[in-house]
């Protein structure tokens, strides 16, 4: 069949109109690119003023915002450490930790710093580990570099070149089941000027476990390999455990302020589909990069990767944080809390009598 002549002709107009739009779309993201880079580059000729050690904290607990503008020589030293821990109130599980805690330590440094990190691995391990810390420009992310057996140590040095929130993990083999087991965290490279100042920072991690028992059954759960091929999770959690970060663990703010929440999401398979219910997220820094959206009901977070999620909290009560992939919050663990203190705001929400 042929096309009448005006439709041809229509045709061919829409397709140069969006030949054209692509290349001048492709012009303004590499316009875009180039300056960004310009913007974050680092200057590896310009001396360290100083030594510092990092702080290190426990989820849901974040480093102070670091008050140097200069980069600095940051010691870092993270210790595995294999432990039996509750996965819920009746059961336990054989956790790999980086630190002693799921996720791992929080590390807090700046763009532009030289970081010397030191792995140790506890002396009554099992197996080997190490580290792959996604912030790193260099072979394994730091893995080649720290493969270390039971009661061993190793450390490496890397420039912090780009800023952004990357998750960290064990990559010995198999990856999947150290990851499986809790080998994850968080390390926060904030740009030069540092970031804009709020209330309240917190540290959320999610993960997904696989065990022999269903989810809750009492007693110490093995790791289920099977499971755990086939991704089907029986937890999937905030912090490590049921239960962590609500009730009487729920995170504590106020009316008025703006929260700041790191998350990251450790895999080892399901991608997180981050919501806060009964709040809009007003920035997110979309997978832990500088692009900021705005005005977001529920953000991806896939495995391997993280979110910084910013809101305003207008009126008192309980906040439920969850993965919005919605069974896995009501069935499987995957709920934190943020309480909200505070006078109410009837012009905001208001119950009706």
């Amino acid at each position: 069949m042929r096309l009448p002549t005006d439709f041809s002709r229509a045709r061919t107009g829409l397709l140069a109109t969006a030949l054209s739009a692509s290349v001048l779309l492709f012009s303004c993201q590499e316009a875009g690119k180039d300056k960004a880079a310009d913007t974050t580059a680092v200057d590896l000729n310009a001396p360290l003023t100083g030594t510092v050690t990092a702080e290190l904290t426990d989820a849901p607990l974040v480093p102070k915002p670091l008050t140097y503008n200069t980069p600095k020589k940051v010691m870092v030293e993270l210790e595995v450490i294999e432990k039996v821990m509750k996965i819920s109130d009746d059961t336990e599980y054989t956790f790999w930790t980086f630190g002693g805690k799921v996720p791992g330590k929080f590390i807090r440094v700046r763009v532009g710093d030289l970081v010397d990190f030191t792995l140790k691995n506890a002396p009554d391990s099992k197996v080997v580990h190490n580290i792959d810390l996604h912030a790193v420009n260099g072979p394994g992310g730091g893995a080649e570099a720290t493969n270390v057996a039971p009661g061993q140590s190793a450390n490496f040095q890397f420039r912090v070149l780009q800023p952004g929130l990357f998750v960290y993990h064990c990559a010995t083999g198999p990856v999947g089941m150290h990851i499986a087991n809790g080998m994850y965290g968080l390390i926060l490279v904030e740009p030069a000027e540092g970031l804009p100042k709020v209330d309240r920072e917190f540290y959320l991690m999610q993960g997904d476990f696989y065990t022999k028992g269903k989810f809750e059954a009492q007693g110490l759960q093995p790791f289920d390999e099977e499971k755990a091929i086939k991704e089907q999770a029986d937890y999937v959690l905030f912090n490590g455990r049921v239960r962590s970060t609500t009730g009487k663990n729920a995170l504590q703010a106020n009316v008025g302020e703006n929260v700041r929440l790191f998350v990251g999401n450790g895999g080892p398979n399901l991608v997180s589909s981050f919501h806060a219910i009964g709040e809009i997220f007003d920035k997110v820094y979309m997978e832990g990069g500088s692009a900021v959206n705005h005005n977001v009901q529920t953000t991806l977070i896939p495995a391997g990767g993280s979110s910084v999620v910013e809101m305003s909290l207008q009126v008192p009560g309980v906040l439920n944080l969850v993965d919005h992939s919605i069974y896995r919050a009501f069935n499987k663990g995957a709920i934190a809390q943020i309480k909200v203190s505070g006078a109410e705001n009837p012009a905001v929400f208001k119950r009706s009598k």
